[in-house]
């Protein structure tokens, strides 16, 4: 057979048949295989074990706002001019005490000309005891007098009650509308509730003397645990939870949908933040969470396991 129509080459045949080593089949070193398997094994059956024994808890957030209990916020009982103020933050006053004063010049004016003819006519009705008219004319003055004295009173903000004023809404010069908050009275070592707005889907999860965990704005992983004293029957939209704030508030915290009110009570008027006893204030706001529901993280990560496990 000529060389041309040979299927290999006469070098190829002749390499072939000057070999004299075989190639071996390739062999893998079981010494790192075996203990990778057992890890690998080691580290499966902790995280089944983890998904099977662990659990996860699910929180219901919303915000919240701090106040005291026991606040009176004093009204305007007319409108006018502010004259003068005569308490500041912090002072204690007693029930009755002047607060502030408003502009009265026409109610002084009406009761200083009443009382002096008043006295006119007292005079005129003692050197004529038997002058009837001065009787009657008396006797008209006289409601005329309570009447001005009442008036003149209105331009007066007493304390309805003994307390310390947390917080002066008004300045002189001011012009004050009837109804107006003029001063916010406290009673001395009131008692510190947290009011929560949480997520109205949570409501029938929420239940008194579950615990929330507060995060007052302003100090960040700083968290203040509380029991919940009071959970809404019912659920509120965000108009009413403005008018249950008050105006002051309002504004300020932002609310979508329906929620419910939690109230919870802080056992201290004073809250500890890196180290440092510091004290609440009304009007404080934050962010809560309170905890809802608890389940195995397997349940979680495989609903339909849940039979198994009810």
């Amino acid at each position: 057979m000529a060389e041309h129509d040979q299927i290999f080459r006469k070098e190829a045949l002749d390499y072939q048949a000057g070999a004299q080593g075989q190639g071996t089949v390739l062999r893998l070193s079981p010494s790192w295989t075996r203990w990778a398997f057992w890890l690998l094994l080691a580290v499966v059956g902790f995280y089944v074990a983890f998904g099977i024994f662990g659990w996860v808890t699910q929180y219901a957030s919303g915000p919240a706002v701090v106040r005291m209990q026991g606040r009176l916020e004093v009204t305007a009982l007319s409108a006018g001019q502010v004259t003068s103020v005569e308490v500041q933050p912090g002072q204690r006053v007693k029930e009755g005490q002047i607060l502030a004063r408003f502009f009265a010049g026409p109610e002084q004016a009406s009761l200083e000309r009443y009382e002096h003819e008043f006295e006119l006519l007292l005079l005129q009705r003692m050197r004529d005891l038997t002058n009837e008219a001065a009787d009657q004319s008396l006797t008209s003055l006289r409601a005329e007098m309570e009447l001005a004295k009442f008036q003149l009173e209105q331009r007066l903000v007493r304390a309805p009650q003994a307390g310390v004023v947390s917080d002066v809404r008004i300045r002189r010069g001011q012009h004050l509308s009837e109804g107006e908050v003029v001063v916010a009275l406290v009673q001395e070592d009131s008692p510190i509730e947290v009011i929560a707005m949480l997520p109205g889907g949570s409501r029938p999860l929420l239940a008194k003397g579950g615990k929330m965990r507060l995060e007052l704005a302003g100090f960040q992983y700083q968290y203040q645990e509380l029991l919940i004293d009071q959970v809404g029957d019912g659920l509120v939209g965000p108009e009413e939870v403005r008018r249950y704030l008050g105006p002051e508030l309002a504004d300020s915290l932002t609310v979508n949908g329906a929620v419910v009110l939690v109230r919870a009570h802080s056992p201290s008027r004073f809250f500890e933040a890196d180290g440092k006893q510091l004290a609440y204030f009304d009007g404080m706001q934050g962010t809560v969470d309170a905890r809802v529901k608890s389940e195995r993280i397997i349940l979680t990560i495989i609903p339909g396991l849940k039979t198994l496990f009810h």
